[in-house]
């Protein structure tokens, strides 16, 4: 069983999102999705996030509306300590379900500073990367420097570009205008 791994803080899940996992259904063909609410992002700072469980009830709300989109949301950071690493997580799901193929789901904003991960090098060989587009980032350009380090080290990296539709969304806009007050389209 193919299952994409998409993590993030989802704050909050937006229709973006929702095409992401659509296209990893319909286009990529993954069985399933597991999308992973992260408890706390290492990169993003605690004060920007709604509390972690209010966003996973949110997530589970939205994803229990679309049953079409073969998506489960998974609590496994929120059981384990902090700090939560993405490598770790996917270890975790790969020791509960062994006979299934993990892959990660990032956005290609994420390739700037995916040489920051924890064990980026064995998260890329051993599970791979799964790349929808984000404005202003150039998935292609991005994951130059990666395949050109594998190369050199002699190492496989799966770096898959997904020909998915951009949205010019984003949880931190959306989070922005709340906070100015203004009104937010709905996001669902």
């Amino acid at each position: 069983m193919r299952i994409a791994v998409f993590s993030g803080s989802f704050n909050p899940l937006h229709y973006g999102h929702l095409a992401i996992l659509r296209h990893l259904v319909e286009v990529e063909d993954f069985d399933m999705t597991y999308l992973v609410v992260s408890p706390q992002n290492p990169f993003k700072s605690k004060d920007c996030l709604e509390n972690a469980q209010s966003r996973l009830n949110a997530a589970i709300a939205v994803i229990d509306a679309h049953p079409e989109l073969n998506t489960k949301v998974e609590d496994i950071e929120m059981k384990r300590g902090a700090p939560q690493y993405t490598i770790d997580t996917l270890d975790a799901l790969r020791e509960r379900e062994p006979l299934a193929d993990f892959s990660l789901v990032i956005g290609s904003d994420n390739l700037v500073r995916l040489k920051g991960w924890r064990s980026y090098q064995r998260l890329l060989s051993q599970y791979g990367v799964y790349v929808y587009p984000r404005p202003g980032f150039d998935p292609q350009e991005l994951s130059k420097p990666l395949l050109e380090e594998c190369s050199a080290i002699g190492i496989k990296y799966k770096i898959h570009i997904m020909d998915a539709p951009m949205h010019n969304i984003s949880s931190t806009e959306i989070r922005e205008a709340r906070a100015r007050g203004e009104e937010t389209a709905p996001l669902i």
